[in-house]
C-alpha cells in the first residue's frame, strides 16, 4: 500500500494552467498517481498507510528560493523554519559572487569576515570543506530543506588573483576557468557573481565572458548581481545582456529590480530591452523579491577603491583620517559604485542587525537618526559603525519603487527570490515572508497575479531554469516536494517591525514525501539534500 494520498486538494500544478480537485497519491519520495474528480467519480479511489484531508486547501509543488543566503544556516540551525514555513523546499545559494567554496585556508579566512554580514562569522560552523563537492556533501549530511549551488565568482577570483584591482594575468585567467569548471563537475549548476562587490567588481566583461564560456559547456546559467541598480542601471542590464550572449551562456539576472529616485517608473525600459534579446533568441529568466526596500551590509556601500585589498585593507583605510574623509566624499557627494552611483542618502540606510551587542542600540534606526541623536555627521556615525563592528553592520536600504516591483513581477520569465539575509535583529522580512506575500498579497489582495500565474512563476518556472526534469510541479513520477495552503488566508507574519514572524495559512509541506511542516508546525524531518547539476 502507498505511503500517503493528499484527498480532495486543489491542485495547482505549476504549469498555469487551471487548478483541479484531486487526489495524489505518494510513495517512495515520488508523486505516483493523481486521480482527478472526474476520474474518481464511481469508481474506487485510492488508498494509503495514510490519508490527509485537503478540503478548502490548494496542493502546489514546493517552492523554489531563485536567490537565497543560507549557505551556513542550513548547517546551523537545523529547524530552518524561516524558509520551511514559507513553503520552500529547495533554495539556490552562492550567490552574489562569494560563498564558501571553492577556498584555500587563506580566502576562507577572508570571505567569512567579508560576509560575515550575510552569514555570521562562522564561529560555530565546522569549515570541513574546501571544494564545492566537499561543501555539497556536507548538505547531504541532512538539512530542512534541499539546496543548489553556483559558483561565486568572487570567492574564484579571490583564489587565482586576490582581492586587488587588477586586470588577470592569462595564467590567472586559465586557474579560474579551471576552477568554475571543477565546482560545476562537481555539481554546481552555474556561475554568480557581485559586480559591485569587491573582488568580484574588479573583473571586466572580458573575463566574465571567458567563464562564462565554461559555464555554457556544462549547461549551467550566469547569475549576475550586476554592476548598477541605480544611476546606470539599464546600461549595467544590457551589458549582462550582451555579454551572455556573446558566451553562448543562459542568463538570470538576480533580484531584478529599478531602484533609486533616477529609476522611479522605469520597469517598462527594463522589460521592453528583455524583451529585444528574448525576441532574438537569447534564454534570459529574472528573479525578485516582493518588497521596496534592498538589504545587504553597510561595507558594501563604501567605493570599490576602499575595499581593495580585502577586508583588513579597508578597515585599515577607514581609520585613517585623510583616506576616511575622502570615502565620505566619494560616498555622499560623487556617488560611490558600492552605492550603485548614486550620492548615498542617510536617512534610507536603516541598520538592521550588528555583530557587536554594543551597537545594538543603532539597530531599527537610519544613520541619520542615529547620527541626529548623538549631535554628529551621519558618516562619523558610519564610519564608528564600520570600524567597530568590523564591517559587520547589515542594513535595509529603502530606495525601491512598488509601480517598478509589480511590473516586473508580471513578465512572462519571472522567478520568485527572497535575497533573504538571516542575520541580524531586524533582518528584512522578505527572509521569512517572500513567498507567502507573493500569494497573499499579490495575488488574493491585488490581484497582480492570479494564482495559477504565481505558483507557475514560483515553481515549474525556476525549475526550469535549473534544468530539474522531475521538480517544480505535480505531476506523476515528479518528486514528492509540495506545499498545501489556503489561498483564503495564507499571508506574510513577517513585517519590518516583527520580520522573523512565521507565515499563516500553509499547514503542510513536504520533502521527498516527508513532513517538514505538519499542522502548521515543524517536524524534526531533515529530508534536505544538495541538489546537483543534471548531466548533459
Amino acid at each position: 500500500m502507498e505511503q500517503l494520498v493528499i484527498r480532495d486538494a486543489d491542485v495547482v500544478d505549476g504549469t498555469g494552467e487551471p487548478s483541479y480537485r484531486a487526489d495524489v497519491v505518494i510513495d517512495g519520495g515520488r508523486i505516483v498517481s493523481i486521480v482527478k474528480e472526474a476520474a474518481a467519480a464511481g469508481c474506487q479511489r485510492p488508498r494509503a498507510m495514510r490519508e490527509l484531508d485537503a478540503e478548502g486547501l490548494v496542493l502546489s509543488p514546493g517552492f523554489v528560493d531563485m536567490h537565497a543566503h543560507s549557505d551556513l544556516a542550513l548547517l546551523r540551525d537545523p529547524d530552518h523554519s524561516a524558509k520551511a514555513a514559507q513553503g520552500v523546499t529547495l533554495e539556490v545559494l552562492g550567490q552574489d559572487g562569494l560563498s564558501y567554496a571553492p577556498v584555500d585556508d587563506r580566502t576562507l579566512a577572508e570571505v567569512r569576515s567579508a560576509i560575515a554580514g550575510w552569514n555570521g562569522s562562522g564561529d560555530d560552523i565546522d569549515f570541513d570543506w574546501r571544494s564545492v563537492g566537499e561543501y555539497l556533501d556536507r548538505l547531504d549530511r541532512g538539512i530542512a530543506v534541499n539546496a543548489a549551488y553556483l559558483v561565486p565568482q568572487g570567492t574564484v577570483r579571490a583564489l587565482a588573483v586576490g582581492w586587488e584591482d587588477r586586470a588577470a594575468t592569462p595564467a590567472e585567467l586559465d586557474h579560474m576557468r579551471r576552477l568554475v569548471a571543477e565546482g560545476l563537475a562537481q555539481g554546481a549548476l552555474g556561475l554568480s557573481s557581485g559586480l559591485t562587490y569587491t573582488p568580484g567588481m574588479y573583473a571586466p566583461d572580458a573575463e566574465l565572458t571567458e567563464l562564462c564560456r565554461v559555464v555554457a559547456e556544462y549547461g549551467g546559467y550566469y547569475c549576475p548581481h550586476h554592476r548598477s541598480y541605480g544611476a546606470g542601471a539599464l546600461e549595467a542590464y544590457a551589458e549582462m545582456v550582451a555579454l551572455a550572449r556573446q558566451a553562448g551562456c543562459p542568463l538570470h539576472l538576480a533580484h531584478a529590480t529599478m531602484n533609486f529616485g533616477v529609476n522611479k517608473g522605469r520597469a517598462p525600459e527594463l522589460l521592453a530591452l528583455l524583451d529585444e534579446a528574448l525576441a532574438a533568441g537569447a534564454d534570459i529568466t529574472l528573479d525578485t523579491y516582493p518588497y521596496t526596500p534592498g538589504s545587504t551590509t553597510l561595507a558594501a556601500m563604501l567605493p570599490s577603491w576602499a575595499n581593495e585589498g580585502g577586508p583588513a585593507a579597508a578597515l585599515a583605510r577607514l581609520t585613517d583620517d585623510a583616506t576616511s574623509e575622502r570615502i565620505r566624499h566619494h560616498l555622499e557627494t560623487v556617488g560611490s559604485d558600492g552605492c550603485h552611483g548614486v550620492p548615498i542618502e542617510w536617512d534610507t540606510i536603516e541598520i538592521s542587525g550588528v555583530t557587536d551587542a554594543a551597537l545594538t542600540d543603532f539597530v531599527g534606526r537610519t544613520v541619520q537618526e542615529s547620527a541626529d541623536a548623538r549631535g554628529e555627521s551621519p558618516w562619523t556615525t558610519a564610519r564608528r559603525l564600520l570600524l567597530t563592528d568590523r564591517m559587520g553592520s547589515t542594513i535595509l536600504q529603502h530606495v525601491g519603487h512598488e509601480e517598478n516591483v509589480r511590473t516586473i513581477m508580471r513578465h512572462p520569465v519571472h522567478t520568485g527570490g527572497s535575497d533573504g539575509i538571516l542575520q541580524g535583529t531586524k533582518p528584512h522580512p522578505r527572509a521569512y515572508g517572500t513567498f507567502p506575500h507573493y500569494l497573499g498579497h499579490y495575488v488574493r489582495e491585488l490581484g497582480v497575479l492570479s494564482l495559477e500565474e504565481c505558483v507557475a512563476h514560483l515553481t515549474a518556472r525556476p525549475a526550469a531554469r535549473l534544468r530539474l526534469p522531475d521538480r517544480g510541479q505535480v505531476r506523476e513520477g515528479y518528486r514528492a516536494d509540495l506545499v498545501l495552503f489556503d489561498p483564503r488566508t495564507v499571508a506574510a507574519g513577517s513585517t519590518f517591525a516583527d520580520p522573523r514572524r512565521l507565515p499563516t495559512g500553509i499547514p503542510h509541506v513536504l520533502i521527498d514525501g516527508r513532513f517538514v511542516i505538519e499542522d502548521g508546525h515543524r517536524t524534526d524531518v531533515l529530508a534536505g539534500r544538495a541538489v546537483r547539476r543534471a548531466p548533459l
